[in-house]
């Protein structure tokens, strides 16, 4: 199993990246969120890698962090859910939110990802309960459930989860849902 691979990032082509190891070129598909925290052409990279052997490829995939490998590997266990899926499910979604979509079991923030339908969604969901977050070293944060209700309703309107994350946390704590979303709806307007 190859754990780890360092070398000189040689080329950038999204979700692939090529890493030159003394004169070896090795290709890595990496999620967005590892691909847009790389150096520039030429500067050193080091990746934690997955090692993925099938019967008609060898393919290496890579990771800026290890919460991410372990999301990833959570992820392939899941009957369905190959190693492309996972890493569409961590391109559209950081560990932390996927996490908390988790905790929260809200299948609409995982839908939202290219490629994840409503029964993928729910059985992610189904699998994932309990094995994400603190056994992966992710802090999930945990919010009243008026916060929660606020937060879905808001993502369900349409709005990205960092906006509506954002004006969760404008909102006093102890706000009721409705006037929660009234107050949250006049701060996305702005």
């Amino acid at each position: 199993m190859i754990g780890r691979i360092s070398g000189q990032l040689a080329e950038k082509n999204p979700p692939e990246v090529l890493v030159d190891c003394n004169g070896v070129g090795y290709e890595v598909l990496v999620p967005m969120s590892t691909f847009y925290n790389l150096p520039g052409l030429g500067e050193k990279v080091s990746l934690l890698t997955h090692f993925v052997v099938r019967e008609d490829a060898q393919i290496l995939y890579g990771f800026g962090s290890a919460t991410e490998r372990a999301a990833f590997r959570q992820l392939i266990k899941i009957s369905g859910v190959g190693p492309r899926t996972a890493l569409s499910v961590l391109s559209g979604m950081s560990v932390e939110e996927l996490a908390q979509a988790v905790t929260h079991q809200e299948a609409g923030r995982i839908i939202k990802v290219p490629g994840i339908g409503k029964k993928t969604a729910e059985r992610l969901l189904l699998e994932l309960k309990g094995k994400l977050g603190a056994d992966i070293g992710v802090q999930v944060s945990v919010s009243s459930d008026s916060q929660s209700d606020i937060l879905q309703a808001l993502v369900a309107l349409g709005y990205s989860d960092r906006d509506a994350a954002l004006a969760l946390k404008a909102l006093p704590k102890d706000i009721g849902v409705s006037d929660g979303i009234k107050l949250a709806l006049k701060a996305l307007a702005k």
